[in-house]
């Protein structure tokens, strides 16, 4: 049985915590890589990865994190908060004693993994990103918007519909995997966060006010970069061309999946991080995804799946 440990740090007065998930491995076996980190949107504190526990526990520790203004962390102070998100998982490094972890990073969770890989790639192993929000465009901010300003009259099972029809595609036409039932849990998610964390709605705005930064690039660290290929908050075409400012990474999109792949491919998600981080071929890791490609830093290739013989690489489904 594996054994939960939880910390509670600060980081410049402002408490918050941390989860390691562990095997025990008093029979001599060892993890077969380095502790994984990972983070989460806005409201996805430490309890909400078991997919992740199950596929990852048995090669490595799990960590998870109620970061400043998640969960029940300490609200995050006024003013920019990057460089405070960034110093806490520095700060949970550090007390982990790790000199490198695997960091896997989903929507709002990217920005903080992201930019703590360029500030400390010594301590980063590998760095798996899924669903980046490198553009919003006009419509997003104004749905947005429109959810904001139903939170702020109170309206709270309004503003869980709007956000999560926000980051979902609703079109017909487009198949995704358990849409519905996708769409469910996170109006519930966002109605029970709004209840039980008292910040929970100041985190939000801190979401959607703090534009992330994706730019400069990054080197020196093996990156993997997916979305599902009906994104609708950021398309896969700009997420691969992030994906084209980190050396030597690897992008693919993930069938019949949204911005919220990671609840609609549960398995399939947890299994492709899995053997990302455990060295095994990204397209060997699930049987939905659309195609993979290694890109050079810059890479001008058109986003799309993969090519082979000049027409498009089949995609396997479940």
């Amino acid at each position: 049985m594996p054994e939960e440990i939880i910390r509670t740090l600060s980081a410049d007065g402002v408490r918050y915590g941390y989860r390691v998930l562990s095997y025990d491995r008093s029979g001599g076996a060892v993890p077969r890589t380095e502790p994984t980190l990972i983070l989460g949107g806005a409201l996805q504190g430490m309890f909400g990865w078991p997919q992740m526990d199950d596929h990852l526990g048995p090669a490595t520790d799990v960590v998870t994190a109620d970061l400043p203004g998640m969960g029940g962390a300490d609200p995050l102070p006024p003013g920019p908060s990057a460089d405070l998100l960034r110093r806490a998982v520095l700060g949970i490094a550090d007390d982990l004693g790790a000199p490198r972890l695997n960091v896997f990073g989903f929507s709002y969770g990217t920005a903080i993994a992201f930019g703590f890989a360029q500030r400390h790639p010594e301590r980063v192993a590998r760095l798996a990103l899924g669903g980046v929000p490198v553009h919003i465009d006009a419509a997003q901010v104004a749905c947005w918007e429109r959810a904001r300003r139903q939170l702020a009259a109170g309206d709270r099972e309004g503003f869980a519909a709007t956000a999560a029809d926000a980051l979902m595609c609703l079109d017909p036409e487009r198949p995704v995997h358990r849409r519905e039932l996708a769409r469910r849990y996170v109006r519930r998610s966002f109605l029970h966060a709004l209840t039980h964390s008292p910040h929970a709605a100041d985190s939000l705005h801190r979401a959607l006010a703090d534009r992330p930064d994706f730019t400069g690039g990054l080197t020196g660290v093996p990156a993997l970069v997916f979305a599902g290929e009906h994104d609708t908050v950021t398309s896969p075409a700009r997420q691969r061309e992030f994906a084209a400012t980190i050396e030597g990474s690897r992008f693919l999109t993930v069938g019949e999946s949204d911005h919220w792949v990671v609840l609609e491919r549960a398995e399939e998600v947890a299994s492709l991080v899995t053997g990302f981080f455990t060295g095994r071929d990204p397209m060997a890791a699930t049987a939905c995804a659309t195609g993979a490609v290694v890109l050079p830093r810059q890479a001008t290739a058109p986003a799309g799946r993969a090519v082979r013989d000049g027409r498009p690489r089949g995609r396997l489904r479940l």
